[in-house]
């Protein structure tokens, strides 16, 4: 089970590939013994901002589904 509240999961499903965070760009294997920071630290390629086009925030609780009008398509 994991600590992280769920609309910080970057491994839910459909996920837009415009969303960026932080440990996209670490290039190692995770350590299980360092717990996941959480920190929430989410932005937007359009918009280079924690906001997205339709002025929602940049998050994979409000990043992974068709509905939203600026979904740039999954990145899984």
């Amino acid at each position: 089970m994991s600590n992280v509240p769920e609309r910080f999961n970057t491994e839910r499903a459909g996920l837009c590939s415009a969303l960026h965070w932080k440990s996209q760009y670490i290039w190692s294997e995770p350590d299980p013994t360092v717990p996941h920071s959480g920190d929430g630290l989410f932005w937007c390629a359009m918009t280079q901002t924690c906001i997205g086009p339709d002025g929602k925030l940049a998050e994979p609780g409000n990043c992974c589904s068709g509905e939203r009008g600026c979904h740039c398509g999954a990145s899984k």
